[in-house]
C-alpha cells in the first residue's frame, strides 16, 4: 500500500529564479512546512498561471529543501514550464505537495549508494544527497545528457561528497555515449543500492544492470500528470503487479516491478 506524507496546498512567494545554462532553470520559493515535509523522490504540483490556461498543474521533482525554501530544477519544454520562466521574486506560486511515494532511505548496512540520472532526472538526487551527507556509504552519481547544454553543473553534488561521472551523446562532456557507458566506473559492493530517474530507455538499462549483478534498486518514473492524486489514471504505467499510477502509487517503484517493453 502506498505511503504518503501529509499533503500541503498553499500559496508561496517566489524567492529566486535563475538560469543555470542554455537549457535549465532553477526556481526557489519560501515554504518552511513543505521544505520540512518533503522527501527525496516526491514531487510537487504547481499551478503555473492564475487563469485557466493551462488548466492542469505541472509536476516537478524537488531539487532541494533547506533553510525554509523549496527549489525545483526544470527545463521549459511546454507552455506550462515556459510560464514559470517569467516568475519574479515576490510572485505568488500555488503549490500542492509533497505528493507521491519517496525513495527508501538506505539502511546503515548499505556501503555504497549509486544514483543514475538522465537530464532533469538528476533533480531528486540533490535532495537525496543532502540527506545522506552523514551516511557512511560511498556515494556515486552517473549522469547523462544529450549535449553540453543538457548537462548540469555538479559542484553541489561534489560538495556533498558525491563522486560524479558524466556522459553525453555527442561526447562534449565526459564519456561519449549513454549513461550505460559509465556502469564500469563503479566498483560494486555486495550492499550497493541503486536509485535512478530519467528517460525510460535509460532506466531499462539500469534495470538490466541491477538484475545482472543481483542488486536492489528503485526508480522514480516521469510521466505527464493531470490530477497528481491518482484519480484520473492518466499517468498509469505497466508493472508486474498490473497498471499503477505514477502520481499515487509512485513515482518511486522497485526496479523489479517496472515493465519497460
Amino acid at each position: 500500500m502506498a505511503l504518503h506524507m501529509n499533503q500541503i496546498q498553499n500559496t508561496y512567494k517566489v524567492s529566486s529564479l535563475t538560469k543555470v545554462n542554455a537549457t535549465y532553470f532553477r526556481l526557489s520559493f519560501d515554504a518552511p512546512a513543505l521544505a520540512k515535509a518533503v522527501r527525496p523522490g516526491q514531487f510537487i504540483h504547481i499551478k503555473v498561471s492564475e487563469g485557466f490556461e493551462p488548466f492542469f498543474r505541472r509536476p516537478f521533482s524537488v531539487y532541494r529543501a533547506k533553510d525554509g525554501k523549496v527549489e525545483i530544477f526544470f527545463e521549459p519544454v511546454g507552455k506550462g514550464s515556459r510560464l514559470l520562466t517569467s516568475k519574479k521574486k515576490g510572485d505568488s506560486l500555488d503549490v500542492l505537495g509533497p505528493l507521491g511515494v519517496p525513495f527508501a532511505m538506505p539502511g546503515k548496512d548499505v556501503k555504497q549508494v549509486v544514483f543514475v540520472g538522465g537530464g532533469i532526472g538528476v533533480a531528486p538526487f540533490m535532495l537525496f544527497s543532502d540527506m545522506l551527507k552523514k551516511h557512511a556509504a560511498e556515494k556515486v552519481l552517473l549522469y547523462g545528457g544529450r549535449t553540453r547544454a543538457h548537462t548540469f553543473p555538479m559542484n553541489e553534488f561534489k560538495k556533498n561528497g558525491v563522486k560524479v561521472f558524466t556522459a553525453t551523446d555527442d561526447g562534449s562532456v565526459g564519456v561519449k555515449g549513454r549513461v550505460s557507458e559509465l556502469f564500469n566506473k563503479v566498483v560494486l559492493l555486495p550492499s550497493t543500492m541503486i536509485y535512478t530517474c530519467g528517460p525510460r530507455p535509460m532506466m531499462a538499462a539500469v534495470q538490466t544492470f541491477v538484475k545482472e549483478h543481483g542488486l536492489v534498486g528503485q526508480a522514480s518514473c516521469e510521466e505527464v500528470m493531470a490530477c497528481g492524486l491518482g484519480a484520473c489514471l492518466g499517468c498509469s504505467i505497466m508493472t508486474t503487479k498490473g497498471y499503477r499510477t505514477v502520481c499515487h502509487d509512485g513515482p518511486v517503484f522497485d526496479l523489479k516491478e517496472l515493465v519497460f517493453t
